[in-house]
């Protein structure tokens, strides 16, 4: 039966090495950054869309507002 300890000493501290060629790290530095910009131009459409909402959103409630104001200036002047 092992124990914690043994486990502990048995596992290797180390990390696998990978071994690429310069064309091959080429390759992978090219598929992350294109990943990198396809994850920027969804986060600006999604951040473009919410602006778009809240920004709709603001102008409807500034509408209301402005409606409730002339309610209560007309009713204030009877």
């Amino acid at each position: 039966m092992y124990s914690m300890f043994d486990l502990l000493f048995e596992t290797p501290s180390y990390r696998p090495v990978y071994v690429i060629s310069d064309s091959e790290m080429k390759e992978l530095k090219k598929s992350q950054h294109q990943e990198e910009l396809d994850e920027i131009k969804t986060q600006k459409v999604r951040l473009e869309d919410a602006f778009k909402a809240q920004l709709k959103h603001l102008e409807e409630r500034e509408k209301e507002v402005k409606k409730e104001l002339k309610v209560l200036s007309a009713s204030k002047d009877k």
